[in-house]
């Protein structure tokens, strides 16, 4: 049975790279869109419940749309399921940086004194139109600084879920408002250029086991997944202090045995394809 968090098909509709699946159902190509809010909650179904959440520019490929809803593969990771079509926008230029800091504030001015007129997380992907001293204006509007954005990927997955630490904890999350185990190693290997699926059981399954884990290895248990930081310890966004943390390695499998939840599941190594701006 196909799993339908990877399955471009609603009942009626199924894209045509799926199409030896259509069984009755209508063939599209798709048409291309973008994420133009904050963040866009992804549903298992029409209003129904949480599976992830797409970013600002984020692509997705549009299967169907239905009753102020459609329904998207996304581009980077081909998790399929329900947005508002409010969330979606048709523009496609060229994206020339993302945001690198956890979050940063969109101004009305290039003035850092002037009220904010919203924020961004990290990993939105923006198409700069200039840079005015410490500013960056937005084709979507607004102004940027500089500091919070960058034209190149990072390259330490840890330091770059490290700079995550406290944020709270949310089933589905992907920003720096609240993530939950699977989000943040996401987050972290999309800041590096670094494919990577949504959950965790798809990332277990994505990349290989190592005998020996070491920094910016993921670390599994039955559905939960950390990433090793190279000293004996781990951080993960754990539903246990509802938040991201740091935690002890030894200490963290024997807590999760003891509570039922193991047993530890061993180290990954993520290593996929590269991404593109």
């Amino acid at each position: 049975m196909s799993d339908r968090r990877l399955t471009p098909a609603t009942d009626r509709v199924i894209l045509s790279s799926a199409a030896a699946d259509a069984d009755g159902r209508r063939v599209t190509d798709g048409e291309p869109a973008r994420i133009g809010v904050v963040l866009a909650e992804l549903l298992a179904a029409p209003d129904g419940k949480r599976d992830r959440q797409l970013v600002f520019g984020a692509d997705v490929t549009v299967v169907e749309r239905r009753d102020g809803w459609a329904f998207v593969q996304a581009s980077r990771d081909g998790y399929c399921g329900w947005v508002a079509t409010s969330d979606l926008t048709d523009g496609q230029a060229r994206i020339t940086h993302r945001v690198s800091a956890p979050e940063t504030h969109i101004y009305p001015a290039p003035d850092m004194k002037t009220r904010e007129a919203g924020w961004l997380p990290m990993n939105a992907r923006l198409t700069v139109d200039e840079v005015q001293g410490r500013f960056a204006r937005l084709a979507t509007g607004g102004w940027v600084p500089v500091q919070a954005i960058s034209d190149r990927f990072a390259t330490d997955p840890v330091a770059t879920a490290e700079s995550l630490l406290g944020t709270p904890y949310l089933w589905g999350g992907n920003s720096r408002h609240g993530i939950d185990c699977s989000g943040l190693m996401q987050a972290a290997l999309f800041a590096c250029g670094m494919s990577c699926p949504g959950d965790a059981d798809l990332q277990k399954a994505a990349f290989e086991p190592v005998e020996q884990a070491e920094r910016g290895d993921l670390l599994f248990w039955p559905g939960h997944v950390a990433m090793a930081c190279g000293d004996g310890r781990m951080i993960h966004a754990t539903a246990w202090q509802m938040r991201v943390i740091h935690e002890d390695i030894a200490s963290a499998i024997a807590r999760i045995d003891a509570a039922g939840e193991g047993p530890f599941r061993g180290a990954r190594r993520p290593v996929g394809a590269a991404l593109e701006m």
